[in-house]
């Protein structure tokens, strides 16, 4: 089954001079987890992404009309940081892999399985 990992840390955690030696510290942490998920033969993928200041949103109204609007959706002090997609057998294993992906301190993983509409 798959399930997405959607990592959410606080807004500005690696800005400065210490944010961004925490960065790399933590860039280390999430190559050493992908070691191990290919160690375990865990089918994955995953990216980080650019801060939230860079996304644009697309919201539609109730009469279908469309607006785009600089930034994310929800008004939040985390923001959407990275995911990892995985195809394990159930949802232990996947809250197993998620308690080891690395945070700044605040941060969440959100664990949710892939729809199956078949």
């Amino acid at each position: 089954m798959k399930y997405m990992l959607l990592i959410y840390e606080p807004e500005g955690a690696y800005q400065g001079e210490a944010g961004q030696k925490a960065l790399m510290e933590v860039v280390a942490k999430h190559r050493k987890l992908g070691e191990e998920l290919r160690a375990k033969n865990v089918v994955y993928g995953g990216a980080p992404l650019e801060p939230s200041s860079t996304a644009t949103t697309v919201c539609t109204g109730t009469d279908g009309a469309q607006t785009l609007h600089d930034g994310p959706f929800a008004e939040t002090r985390e923001h959407l940081g990275g995911y990892y997609e995985l195809d394990v057998k159930d949802l232990d294993e996947a809250l197993y892999w998620a308690r080891k992906i690395p945070v700044t301190p605040g941060g969440k993983v959100e664990v949710r399985p892939h729809a199956n509409y078949g």
